[in-house]
């Protein structure tokens, strides 16, 4: 390569590592889904992580999704995972029931084992975040907790999923 070339690439590369470096983070947020800025201040009312509190996002976004006839935690859901699972792992003597549940198609014992496994799923990855065996059972209830009554798309969507269950206390 020339010595105009590398010079070349050299100032390119400069330039788009101090344009990164630029970049101002103040539309994230974290687990318990408060806006922060790039220092990690909450630039929102504070909200209270908490299962009992209603308005909480541990409260409000208690399920997980599912592709048709699928068991794995789809990309789309890991934020629910990862809050959820946190909450749990900052709780260790808090334990939940993870319910798994399937669309009406399908046989009786088909939907509760592929309820089983969806509920199995989303216990695995709550592991990740610290979440011990003995804080998350798995069950399932097949087809016989739809979230949505109706017989299309829209509604077999609501009822692929597995929910948090919390105890009332």
């Amino acid at each position: 390569m020339s010595k105009r070339r590398i010079a070349l690439l050299s100032f390119v590369s400069l330039a788009f590592l101090s344009a990164c470096s630029s970049t101002k983070l103040d539309n994230t947020s974290d687990v318990t889904g408060k806006a922060v800025d790039a220092a990690g201040v909450s630039n929102v009312a504070s909200v209270v992580a908490d299962h009992l509190n209603p308005n909480s996002l541990i409260s409000t976004q208690r399920s997980v999704y599912f592709d048709f006839d699928q068991f794995n935690v789809k990309a789309s859901e890991t934020a629910v995972v990862e809050r959820q699972g946190k909450y749990l792992a900052s709780k260790p003597n808090l334990a939940i029931r993870l319910e798994g549940n399937a669309d009406e198609r399908g046989g009786r014992e088909y939907n509760l084992a592929l309820g089983q496994k969806r509920a199995e799923a989303v216990a695995r990855a709550l592991k990740v975040y610290g979440v011990s065996d003995k804080q998350a059972e798995p069950v399932s209830f097949g087809s016989e907790k739809p979230k949505a009554q109706g017989h299309d798309e829209a509604a077999w969507a609501q009822n692929r999923r597995v929910d948090f269950a919390y105890p009332a206390k």
